[in-house]
């Protein structure tokens, strides 16, 4: 299943971010079964809003979107497929 990096730029600070995250889990669980949310990085700009770097597994981008839409309270400002992941691991000191 194609994997895609959401990057999404919130209308709220970072106190309201457990509703809004219970909110998203409650979407995919109940709405969107194919979409699987991997995880998230969370950072707060010098505003105090909440942007989001969010990992999905999900059969289009289009699914993606459509939550997003669902969920509400931010913009997405960019969705990409992954197309591969990378640690230091992969490259070894010489």
């Amino acid at each position: 299943m194609p994997r895609y990096m959401i990057v999404r730029s919130f209308d709220c600070g970072e106190s309201d971010m457990p509703v809004v995250g219970r909110r998203s889990r409650e979407i995919v669980e109940d709405e969107f079964p194919e979409i699987t949310w991997e995880h998230s990085h969370v950072v707060v700009d010098d505003d105090g809003n909440v942007r989001t770097f969010c990992v999905y597994g999900a059969p289009s981008e289009e699914a993606v979107r459509q939550h997003s839409t669902r969920l509400g309270r931010h913009v997405v400002d960019s969705i990409d497929e992954i197309v591969g992941d990378v640690t230091p691991a992969d490259f070894p000191a010489v």
